[in-house]
């Protein structure tokens, strides 16, 4: 019976840590509520990226990033990738950056799996106090 019992806890331990921050997440306007993107999160190298591959606002689909100030200037939103270059250290993504393509400002970044289909999605400037929180859904 101990044997079962620790056979079942080391599978649901694994099922855990094996969540993937990997997929398709909606994004959520913060001021609205509302769906505002889908971006879809990949590995590259052992390395961690994210694009937009939609934009629910129909009337924002051709818009292009008038306020960056990088390579993606004045580049279209849709197909830009926005989270770049973060590393796994242990249950967290990190030293990686995200764009904000409504200011062009880019930011540090860490990502964290918080439940199978919920990702806390951190911007800052200098140290993680200083930024923005916010939690992308899983698209099913």
């Amino acid at each position: 019976m101990k044997y079962i019992l620790t056979s079942i806890f080391l599978m649901l331990t694994i099922g855990i840590h094996a969540q993937s921050v990997t997929g398709k997440w909606q994004t959520i306007d913060d001021e609205t509520g509302k769906v505002r993107s889908v971006v879809e999160i990949y590995s590259d190298n052992g390395k961690v990226f994210g694009k937009i591959i939609e934009i629910t606002d129909k009337s924002r689909q051709d818009r292009v990033c008038e306020a960056c100030t990088d390579s993606n200037k004045d580049k279209p939103i849709l197909g830009m990738v926005i989270i770049k270059d973060l590393e796994k250290d242990d249950d967290e993504w990190e030293d990686g950056t995200i764009l904000d393509p409504e200011s062009g400002k880019v930011y540090k970044c860490y990502i964290t799996l918080e439940e199978t289909n919920k990702l806390k999605v951190r911007g800052f400037i200098g140290f993680s106090l200083l930024g923005r929180t916010q939690y992308w859904t899983r698209v099913q």
